[in-house]
């Protein structure tokens, strides 16, 4: 057999049905080993696998079906024509996570540096559009160096058709990023489209404009990890959800994540047997939360208690630390939690929390994944920053999130409940199924100190020990106002319950509202605040 233009020609005493079967063999060989070995080993040298490499720790061994793998571009001029690689630098099809249907596209670095043209495009359009007709996952694993300059405008309108796809999928399927390369320019801003962006640390970075052009038009010096880099998206912008250290935690941190989500917006996320009791008692959450409402306390101490096995992904852990975001399980049942987190910036709602934690909500709502509200907050931040930031208008994209949210919402109070955070929070008021507490919660306006300053600030003034008067005001408003039991009696709390039956109480909760059917009035879509 010779090779002629890259195509495997067979010799004539082949021709035939067996020939043209060892024909397909040969180019089918030829479009999975890539470009050439020296192309592999630069992939390697440089800490990365390659695209066949990666779809082989996503999917469930033996699975994959890759489709349109012998499809070539026809572009021409700038030396394409004498080039026309099998699979034009992107591998697309489709496998199993746990025995569940996934689709997948893979950018090639190896061959024109993962960029896009036409044909590429083409391809990724046509799984996409595949993923939504199957109702089934969308992973994207990213490591492309934008659109092809050879093929001009046809390339740009490659990531058009993606940017509409990645639209129209939103809230109907799943949809994961995983960036494991470079990804500049328009190219990224697909990944924010989606429903979660994973990175990998050192080889991988987005950004819009590269290091050259903010030198070249700020004067700034920076690097591409400074500019873009995992922990940058992580932990600063906000862009990415998870951060890893390699290609295989982060492959293997998907397919987790993959069986906390439904297949599609239609369905409900897995539930999976659990060996940990649902009557399970949790003595050490009475010890956990500090009743003096200053102190801090971890609250993902208090979350691996109360669900199964202590088990929970954390979304967004590095940024907005104030609040968390977690997924997880509560009698095998997935559940999306929200919290205050009181060990950062006293648990308070700034910018950002509010926007991640909406975010996160929506998501929940959109894939039918219960909300439970872990609330111990003191309030928004106060500042100049903050109101010239639109804390108003960014506070109240969790308020729509909440209030538009149908799914199964319960909150539980744990301590202090301060302002309007409070109603932010998932408060009965705003809809929430079920609202618990614990025996030490503080359901107010504002704290004890600054309501009786506001309340009695002539009778504090006019005391012959202001000091001593202020502090009798301050016990007084407390023990009228604040007691535990003040919202309960009002009907704004369902129940006050012992912090070590909160598990059962939640699971049964979950078990009760399993079938809840929300009426939504009929309208195109909300407009919610930006």
């Amino acid at each position: 057999m010779t090779v002629l233009n890259d195509v495997p020609q067979v010799s004539a005493a082949l021709v035939g049905a067996r020939g043209r079967v060892a024909e397909l063999h040969g180019i089918r060989a030829q479009a999975v080993a890539g470009p050439s070995e020296k192309a592999t080993a630069a992939q390697h040298a440089k800490g990365k696998l390659t695209a066949r490499e990666r779809i082989e720790l996503l999917l469930d061994a033996g699975s994959f079906q890759e489709v349109e793998q012998l499809r070539r571009h026809r572009a021409s001029g700038f030396g394409l024509e004498a080039k026309k690689p099998y699979t034009d630098g992107v591998v697309t099809g489709w496998g199993t996570v746990e025995g569940r249907t996934v689709f997948v596209y893979a950018h090639d670095f190896r061959i024109f540096g993962g960029a896009l043209g036409e044909a590429h495009a083409t391809k990724i359009h046509k799984i996409m559009d595949m993923a939504i007709a199957a109702g089934a996952p969308l992973v994207s694993l990213n490591d492309g160096a934008g659109a092809r300059i050879q093929e001009g405008v046809s390339a740009l309108a490659g990531y058009g058709g993606i940017f509409q796809r990645n639209t129209r999928a939103s809230g109907v399927i799943p949809q994961i990023s995983v960036m494991l390369g470079p990804c500049a320019g328009g190219a990224a801003y697909s990944p924010a489209l989606t429903d979660f962006v994973f990175m990998v640390r050192d080889t991988s970075q987005m950004f819009i404009t590269g290091p050259d052009v903010v030198r070249a038009v700020t004067g700034e010096e920076i690097t591409q990890n400074g500019l873009g880099g995992a922990d940058v998206h992580a932990g600063t912008s906000g862009v990415a959800h998870f951060a890893y250290d390699d290609e295989e935690t982060c492959l293997a941190e998907v397919r987790y994540l993959l069986s906390l989500l439904p297949q599609n917006n239609r369905e409900y996320p897995p539930c999976v047997p659990c060996s940990d009791p649902a009557g399970r008692r949790g003595e050490a959450l009475v010890d956990l939360v500090p009743a003096d409402g200053s102190r801090p306390y971890d609250m993902t101490e208090v979350i691996g208690e109360i669900v199964d096995d202590g088990e929970y992904l954390e979304v967004h852990e590095g940024w907005a630390r104030n609040i968390i975001c977690a997924l997880s399980r509560l009698g095998g049942q997935v559940v999306g939690i929200v919290a205050n987190q009181p060990s950062a910036l006293a648990g308070v709602l700034d910018i950002e929390a509010s926007e991640k934690a909406a975010r996160f909500v929506q998501m929940c709502d959109a894939f039918n994944i219960p909300v439970i509200t872990l609330v111990d907050v003191p309030g928004f931040l106060p500042g100049v920053d903050q109101e010239h930031g639109g804390i108003i208008r960014h506070g109240a994209k969790l308020l729509y999130a909440y209030c538009n949210a149908t799914v199964p919402r319960i909150s539980l109070i744990l301590r202090k409940a301060y302002g309007g955070a409070y109603i932010v929070m998932d408060s009965q008021s705003t809809g929430a199924d079920l609202t618990f507490a614990w025996p030490a919660n503080e359901i107010a306006v504002m704290g004890a100190e600054g309501a009786a300053g506001v309340i009695f600030r002539r009778q504090i003034a006019a005391a012959p020990d202001p000091e001593a008067m202020r502090q009798k005001m301050v016990k007084e408003y407390r023990a009228e106002l604040m007691h535990p039991y003040y919202a309960a009696e009002r009907g704004l709390v369902d129940d006050v319950i012992d912090p070590a039956e909160t598990r059962e109480v939640l699971i049964r909760s979950l078990a009760m509202l399993r079938t809840k059917h929300a009426d939504v009035p009929s309208r195109k879509h909300g407009n919610p605040p930006q």
